[in-house]
């Protein structure tokens, strides 16, 4: 019987969605360091440029309450690209948003969120409601407590969301090695036992 993981993520099927990654509610990020977080994030998005994703993002109160993006995800973030700031809980019930999703076609929605158990967690059930396979990455996601987290993971699986993280699913959607962004990608996943494998493949090459 067909299911929707007997499709594979490509990076034709995919869209990256990323809600409220935001100087204010980086302050209160416990379930991750902030440093971590940072890094995660922006990676996924420059792995998400390479592969050619659709990419929107989304802010929260961007003027009052919780601030601008992180500057380190605006400066890797494709140039011309179009922050929308929203007074919605949920973005998906932002009309805006939902449609810069639906207008790429695709039905597979890669999300990462500030905080994991809202930003992330609501549109990603709610996508899944509507029909698409959303998958959340939480590594490149925070929340404000561990119960946080254990709870936004909970409702994320009852509700049929996949979990993940930011590298698996970038490598997931590049599928062979001997792609010729394969080592560009790499780089921009920055994976930190990446240097140790590197030294690996020198020293047995020798």
């Amino acid at each position: 019987m067909q299911n929707r993981f007997h499709d594979a993520l490509t990076a034709d099927n995919a869209t990256l969605l990323l809600v409220d990654h935001q100087i204010g509610l980086f302050t209160g990020v416990r379930d991750i360091t902030v440093g971590e977080l940072t890094h995660n994030v922006t990676c996924l998005a420059k792995a998400a440029t390479r592969l050619g994703l659709p990419i929107v993002v989304t802010t929260t109160a961007a003027d009052s309450m919780w601030g601008p993006l992180i500057p380190q995800l605006r400066a890797v973030l494709p140039e011309g690209l179009q922050v929308i700031d929203r007074s919605t809980v949920n973005a998906w019930h932002d009309d805006r948003v939902r449609n810069a999703v639906e207008a790429t076609g695709r039905g597979r929605i890669l999300i990462a969120g500030v905080s994991l158990e809202v930003c992330a967690a609501f549109p990603a059930i709610a996508a899944t409601a509507a029909g698409y396979t959303a998958y959340v990455a939480v590594d490149a996601s925070g929340t404000f407590s561990a119960t946080k987290r254990e709870t936004g993971l909970l409702r994320l699986q009852q509700a049929g969301v996949i979990v993940s993280d930011y590298a698996t699913l970038a490598v997931e959607m590049l599928a062979d090695n001997a792609h010729p962004a394969a080592g560009d990608l790499y780089a921009d996943l920055d994976m930190p036992f990446a240097a140790l494998v590197g030294q690996l493949a020198a020293a047995y090459s020798r």
